[in-house]
């Protein structure tokens, strides 16, 4: 039974309601000895509040995307078949347009808003240069099915989750297609491709986007072998003209890392809520040497470039909570690298999903500008009214969160 799964969620609310009513019915009930008889009534309570725990931190583990798989939970399984050396570029020089086509099935993926708005594909895709076995979830915009549309090719997005995170929360929880596809219709977004890779490829630990050579080589992984697949299955713009990455708090750092690191494969990244030293996160493999810190740091890659990347950073965060970061990156660049810092006060909420949602429509109306896609139409870039999300629609703090209010706005409490 899947962990995530609908028959789980109900089998526990089925068991949670057994539990209470067990007590009830039983408890003066009971016969025999008064130790027998309380020990009964001891399992009774066990079972109710282990019930309960269990149903609480499911219904948690749904609506934050923390653990997509029993493995991931329990820290049984790895996704990483080898970790070869592969050098600065990740390449381990391999002649990557040498490299045979990637041809993968996909099937329609199950979950929490996966059948949403034309609904997310998945493929279990096995990287040819970095070694990993793991599934990819791609969503498909609406104009890409129209016979208008039939030759031409789009651009895309690779979407990372936080640790711990499974890749099926940006669909999930923050309904990032839901959002975007009546926007994509309207012409005010781009018709991006989004593609949500797995980076929990390591029991218990974040693998930080980094190449350890003989554990994990996830930067490869996310920024060669997943855009090949994509390149060979759908019709996508070349890269860097038509890529980027976005990512929510580990995710967030990983996207500005791989872009930064990268500039000949992303043109742009988004960050939400991200850092910059991967030492933040204490569980992060990028963090576990100083140079694995020092040659996964943006910060640092950006100070040390002998010539500044092209590409463009969009860094949202609270004080405290990637606000600083961002600042510092912004100090940092240099043309032609361009860094767009949006303020979000902490009254907009802490670092969850409910403070992600509503900064996914401005995110991708700058990514729309940024990329040189098709021009938006109404508020423009970074001034999108707020997204519609059933938890907090119309609220002042959801206003705040997509980086809409002004900072008179955001002194005021909610």
């Amino acid at each position: 039974m899947s962990l995530t799964g609908t028959p789980f969620l109900y089998t526990l609310i089925a068991l949670s309601v057994l539990a209470v009513a067990l007590p009830l019915l039983m408890w003066s009930r009971l016969r025999g000895p008064r130790v027998l008889r309380a020990a009964a009534r001891m399992v009774m309570l066990l079972f109710a509040q282990g019930t309960a725990v269990a149903l609480v931190f499911v219904l948690v583990n749904n609506a934050n995307g923390l653990y997509d798989t029993w493995e991931d939970l329990l820290g049984t399984g790895t996704h990483v078949n080898q970790a070869a050396d592969l050098g600065p570029d990740g390449t381990g020089g391999i002649a990557l347009d040498r490299l045979p086509k990637v041809r993968q099935t996909f099937t329609q993926a199950e979950g929490p808003a996966m059948h949403a708005a034309g609904g997310v594909r998945v493929t279990q895709l096995k990287g040819q240069v970095s070694g990993v076995n793991a599934e990819v979830y791609v969503w498909l915009p609406p104009q890409y099915g129209e016979p208008a549309y039939a030759h031409r090719a789009f651009p895309v997005v690779e979407l990372l989750p936080g640790y711990p995170g499974s890749a099926k929360s940006w669909y999930g929880t923050l309904r990032v297609h839901e959002q975007l596809a009546p926007l994509m219709r309207e012409g005010k977004v781009a018709p991006f491709i989004l593609v949500a890779p797995r980076t929990t490829l390591l029991p218990g630990v974040d693998t930080g986007c980094a190449n350890v050579p003989g554990t994990v080589n996830a930067d490869s992984w996310l920024s060669i072998d997943v855009p090949k697949m994509i390149k060979d299955n759908f019709r996508v713009q070349s890269a860097p003209k038509g890529w980027a990455v976005a990512g929510y708090s580990a995710g967030a750092h990983c996207a500005t890392k791989l872009a930064v690191a990268h500039p000949d494969r992303y043109r742009a990244a988004v960050s939400l809520s991200g850092y910059s030293d991967p030492i933040i996160e204490p569980n992060s493999l990028a963090a576990q040497s100083p140079a694995l810190r020092r040659a996964n740091n943006p910060y640092l890659l950006l100070r040390k470039a002998a010539v500044a990347p092209p590409v463009a950073l969009y860094l949202s965060g609270q004080p405290k909570d990637g606000y600083e970061a961002a600042l510092a990156l912004r100090q940092e660049a240099k043309a032609p690298t361009t860094v767009h810092v949006v303020y979000i006060p902490g009254s907009a909420g802490g670092h969850t999903m409910a403070l992600w949602r509503p900064q996914v429509v401005p995110a991708f109306r700058w990514l729309t500008t940024q990329l040189g896609q098709q021009r938006v139409t109404g508020t423009g870039a970074g001034k999108a009214a707020t997204p519609r999300a059933p938890s907090n629609a119309g609220s002042k703090r959801a206003a705040l969160a997509s980086g809409t209010a002004s900072r008179a706005a955001a002194a005021r409490k909610p």
